[in-house]
């Protein structure tokens, strides 16, 4: 059985955490709609339940999650985390566009209004497990297992916080109650930034310490392992050096990602970029999400999907993106040599240009898709023209044509969710290594270099984009690594952090947000023009970090200290 398809039997257990501890005796009453908490205590089988079930939180938000509660980000959501950034508007907004707009505020946090709170209630939670862990009746070794993994899931809460809104306040292992002095400055005192990536850090090193290599016997797919702890300690040491940041070194990231190398288990998949996202348990997914019919998630092919074939438009690609991919020879479309030809746009593009996004004339399911105005039955003019995309582009990223577009209820949505994957980790390497070290070095204890690690990546089976040649300066393969990343992580929850934490995001965030329209002419050619497809988008410094909810700032007695600029 795998982790994310367990029945929910132990759903109830969300809420178990939410319970008071009254002591009136005419409230003294056992609740027959939730786990006892002594269960918990005394079931081994129940509290293993209640460990894996930390993976999924509780639902914060309307519209999180489909068929399964939110697990980590906003994964398979309907509109994405890429949606409140340069890659994507959500077509219905959704809470979206006023963090596109800049207006975000500690009163109003859109879409991104629930991590704080779900991030701290998961750290509770950890904590409590971790709490009565000694006094259950597991083998040692097991125990081990289990403490590994509550310090992981802990740890990545931490990450998703220090990420989102910089200093936090960390918890220890302390597990506050109700009838606690809630007003004691220590829960409400954020340490500095670099207290707080040290502390996640040295949970993960932790972590990794007691985690299996491999999900398999007892351990069930789905669940951390040493990998997935050292790939999430690659990926906040990366963040702590750079400039955003800045309070750790990219000597140090190149150490951790080489970490994750040395392993000799993970690899780039050979099966072709888009089947990676379709596919469970491949050699590359190093922490993924695992659903099946009775536990999946958003029905991608119709919430993301053409309006021509009834599909909803969703998750819309900006003309920002497709205008960054480059052509097939490895030039960039603003190269006068690089063959690009703006009445065929779209030809002789990176190939993972394609699998990410539908385009005027791409090939999809039984037709090619149609844009276009006059006539295109996916344009305005087409079906259900409310659910036209506003940008001219369609998402094809993680979508699976085997599955039904239409009346897809039950039948789709099952789709791995990828939280860290090998590709990751080798750009991770590659910008730490280069701005350590340079493009061309293998620093002292490492396997390769970060042009060796970029090619890897560019390599893929079905990409085949060009090597990057040699000698390349530090300034060239900073590029370099930015456009990897770019498109070979679109849409994966890792664009809005990475302007941020790049401190570019004051040029990103505040370039319109561009579509194109597409006119079909009388001798069957196309025209294209630009458009802003969301007005007003604005991006302010402030905005670097998220504004923690005025509801926490209140609930502290005003104790909590808000972030700068809110």
């Amino acid at each position: 059985m795998k982790l994310q398809y367990r029945k929910q039997l132990y759903t109830a257990i969300l809420g178990v955490m939410c319970m008071t501890a009254c002591k009136k005796d005419f409230l003294n009453v056992q609740p027959t709609d939730r786990i006892a908490t002594s269960a918990i205590e005394t079931d081994t089988s129940i509290f293993e339940a209640y460990v894996t079930n930390r993976y999924i939180g509780a639902k914060l938000q309307d519209k999180e999650g489909e068929g399964t509660n939110p697990g980590f980000g906003r994964g398979f959501e309907y509109s994405m985390w890429s949606s409140v950034t340069d890659e994507s508007i959500y077509n219905n907004d959704d809470a979206t566009w006023l963090v596109q707009r800049g207006q975000l505020a500690p009163e109003n946090l859109g879409g991104a209004g629930v991590l704080w709170g779900r991030s701290y209630r998961s750290i509770r939670e950890c904590n409590y497990a971790l709490s009565i862990l000694p006094k259950l009746p597991f083998s040692a070794a097991h125990k081990t297992r289990i403490e590994g993994e509550l310090r992981f899931i802990r740890a990545f809460r931490y990450h998703d916080l220090i990420r989102n809104y910089g200093r936090v306040v960390l918890m220890g292992d302390k597990v506050v109650n109700l009838q606690d002095n809630l007003q004691d400055p220590a829960l409400f005192t954020r340490a500095t930034l670099k207290e707080s990536i040290d502390y996640a850090v040295s949970e993960l090193t932790d972590a990794a310490t007691k985690l299996p290599l491999n999900n398999d016997g007892s351990w069930l797919l789905g669940r951390a392992t040493k990998g997935a702890a050292l790939a999430l300690k690659s990926r906040l040491t990366l963040y702590a050096a750079s400039p955003l940041y800045n309070v750790g070194t990219w000597a140090d990231a190149v150490t951790a990602a080489q970490e994750v190398i040395s392993l000799n288990k993970y690899g780039i998949y050979s099966g072709g970029y888009a089947n990676l996202f379709l596919t469970n348990e491949t050699n590359e997914a190093i922490f993924e999400r695992l659903y099946t019919k009775n536990d999946n998630h958003v029905h991608l092919e119709i919430a993301n999907g053409p309006n021509g074939y009834g599909g909803w438009a969703g998750n819309t690609p900006l003309q920002n993106l497709v205008d960054d991919y480059e052509m097939d020879n490895g030039k960039p479309i603003t190269d006068p040599t690089s063959g690009y030809d703006p009445t065929h746009p779209y030809d002789n593009r990176d190939p993972r240009f394609a699998a990410t996004v539908l385009y005027n004339g791409a090939p999809y399911r039984e037709r090619s898709i149609e844009a276009f105005i006059p006539g295109g039955k996916d344009s305005r003019d087409g079906n259900e023209n409310w659910n036209t995309t506003k940008t001219g582009y369609y998402l094809k990223k993680f979508m699976n044509d085997a599955y039904p577009l239409q009346n897809p209820w039950g039948n789709a949505g099952f789709q791995p969710w990828i939280y860290m994957r090998y590709a990751e980790v080798l750009l991770n390497f590659a910008e730490a290594a280069n701005e350590a070290y340079g493009a061309d070095v293998v620093p002292v204890g490492a396997t390769l270099s970060a042009r060796s690690a970029i090619n890897m990546v560019r390599s893929r089976a079905g990409v085949n984009m060009p090597p990057l040649a040699p000698g390349l300066s530090k300034s060239q393969m900073q590029d370099a690594v930015r456009y990897e990343r770019r498109v070979e992580l679109a849409f994966e929850e890792h664009r809005f952090y990475d302007v941020r934490r790049w401190k570019i995001a004051e040029v990103t965030e505040n370039k319109p947000a561009g579509g194109v329209i597409i006119t079909k002419n009388a001798n069957g050619s196309f025209s294209y023009a630009p458009k802003v497809a969301l007005d007003g988008r604005a991006f302010h410094p402030q905005h670097y970090w998220l504004p923690i909810p005025r509801t926490e700032i209140q609930a502290s007695n005003n104790l909590l200290q808000q972030n700068d600029g809110y």
